[in-house]
């Protein structure tokens, strides 16, 4: 098999990404389209020879990561790029009146694969691409690391990252978190109308109850509704084979066969949701925060047999120019002090420990919201993405558009 030619992947990543374009407002830009890796793209990056090259990036990243040791300089000007409204500015002032330098803060990620056409020709080419902290979600970051487009983090300048959760402190595309920080994180539950359902819902078998029959909704992306039926049928996600996503998807398909599901969606369902056109949804915690304040009817339930949680992660791109900067950046936003403000402002669940009693003296509504600070027996139950190679992906995404019709 040939070795990759980056730009030539890149150029049909880029071509296919540019068919589904993916808003973010009160979503965090996890959903990808069904139809993503359908009509012949696996066949390019099988040629091109992604899969064998991101071995060879990874391990090549581990060894480089064993003994990155970024000095500590003054801060001067760098830059943190990341989604609109995604953090109180407040924060930003702090951190240069306390640590120097000058923090140029963009809100210029509205969508994962956006953000990823804008630099990476320069990724590809091994140049800086002028951005020292970039937030991308799981499946985004995935690709990053498996590319080789991050630079190592040098945990001796973060030694707040022993205030992250447990369940954070790995994950499949970076075991170690050498390359990937959390940011904020959501999870994937049922959203549903109680009045129209005349109760709670709380197992992942009502999307399929035939009394809701056409008057649900599916999210598009596999990663999302795949997994969440595994969830549903007691298997453990996070380590799902492919077979067993297919297998998901066969049933996803059978469902809607049979009128089910009244569309596949992004986070458009919110639309549908609130306008009463569904009784339930499959659905963004994140979102339904919001919804809430608006339609007092609407509720959100983490599945009884666990949930889809998905993150956001603070990375630094390959060939950083300002390390240390990014690094006691994240630093400081591992403190709990200050992550208790960003959780305040932004409303989805932390990745740091020992904010809640903050937030229980500050902002008791805060503290109290399940959705942002869900009980210790709901995080037992949050479960991160399955891990898939390219080949993989393109098989699993070609049989989704099969039941989306995408």
């Amino acid at each position: 098999m040939p070795d990759l030619d980056p730009e030539r992947a890149e150029r049909e990543l880029d071509r296919f990404f540019a068919e589904q374009r993916l808003t973010r407002r009160r979503f965090l830009g996890r959903s990808a389209s069904a139809a993503l890796m359908a009509g012949g793209l696996g066949a390019v990056l099988s040629a091109c020879g992604i899969d064998g090259t991101a071995a060879r990036n990874l391990a090549s990243l581990q060894r480089e990561a064993a003994s990155v040791n970024h000095a500590r300089v003054e801060l001067g000007d760098w830059t943190f790029s990341n989604w609109p409204l995604y953090i109180d500015k407040a924060v930003v002032k702090e951190f240069d009146a306390r640590y120097g330098g000058h923090c140029k803060y963009v809100e210029e990620i509205n969508d994962n694969n956006d953000f990823y056409g804008k630099v990476r020709q320069q990724l590809a080419a091994g140049v800086p691409i002028g951005r020292d902290i970039v937030v991308l979600t799981d499946y985004m970051a995935a690709r990053w690391v498996r590319f080789g487009y991050v630079t190592p983090i040098d945990k001796g300048n973060v030694p707040n990252f022993g205030n992250l959760v447990p369940n954070l402190r790995s994950i499949n595309y970076d075991p170690r978190r050498q390359f990937t920080l959390p940011y904020q994180s959501g999870a994937i539950g049922l959203g549903y109308d109680i009045e129209q359902t005349g109760g709670e819902l709380t197992s992942i078998r009502d999307f399929f109850d035939p009394r809701w029959k056409g008057r649900v909704t599916m999210l598009a992306d596999p990663y999302d509704c795949a997994t969440t039926v595994l969830l549903g049928e007691g298997i453990d996600a996070s380590r799902a084979t492919l077979d067993q996503v297919l297998g998901a998807i066969d049933r996803i398909g059978a469902a809607n066969d049979q009128g089910q599901f009244r569309r596949f969606t992004g986070n458009d369902y919110t639309t549908d949701l609130t306008k009463g056109n569904v009784a339930l949804a499959m659905a963004y915690s994140g979102d339904l925060v919001q919804l809430r304040s608006d339609n007092p009817n609407l509720r959100f339930s983490y599945p009884e047999e666990g949930a889809m949680l998905f993150t956001d992660n603070m990375m630094m791109p390959a060939h950083v120019e300002h390390a240390y900067a990014a690094e006691t950046m994240m630093n400081y936003l591992y403190e709990p002090e200050v992550a208790a403000v960003v959780c305040a402002w932004v409303n989805y669940i932390s990745p740091v420990e020992g904010i809640k009693p903050i937030l229980e003296r500050s902002d008791p509504d805060i503290a109290s919201n399940e959705l942002i600070f869900p009980p210790d027996d709901v995080r037992e139950r949050l479960h991160s993405y399955p891990s898939f190679s390219t080949r993989q992906e393109q098989e699993m995404y070609e049989a989704m558009a099969k039941v989306t019709g995408a």
